[in-house]
């Protein structure tokens, strides 16, 4: 069955850093778009990122401070997450697009 694992989340000071991880399994992974997205408290889901046949593309709110990346030899999708601010706490999900499949999240928070 289709599992999205992430990773990679926590606290970090506003302007910094972070790289998410989300282990894919069950599903024939490169074959596959796959996006990111987050929710924030009391928000609706809002849509990050995708990555599909080689092209990416982004949300106006995290182009050019995130970026979206997988290794298919690895079944992973990875997301760059730089200058982070208050506004971009949240739990991020990774999602498969043909389902959709959602993972678990992990929790980002910038203080």
């Amino acid at each position: 069955h289709v599992q999205l694992v992430e990773s990679g989340g926590g606290s970090v000071q506003a302007g910094g850093s972070l790289r998410l991880s989300c282990q894919a399994s069950g599903f024939s992974f490169s074959f596959y778009g796959m996006s990111w997205a987050r929710q924030a408290p009391g928000k609706a889901l809002e849509w990050l990122s995708t990555i599909s046949g080689g092209r990416t593309t982004y949300a106006e709110s995290v182009k050019g401070r995130f970026t979206i990346s997988r290794d298919n030899t690895k079944d992973m999708l990875y997301l760059q997450l730089n200058n982070l601010t208050a506004d971009d706490t949240a739990v991020y999900y990774c999602r498969r697009d043909i389902g959709p499949y959602l993972g678990q999240g992990t929790q980002v928070t910038v203080s």
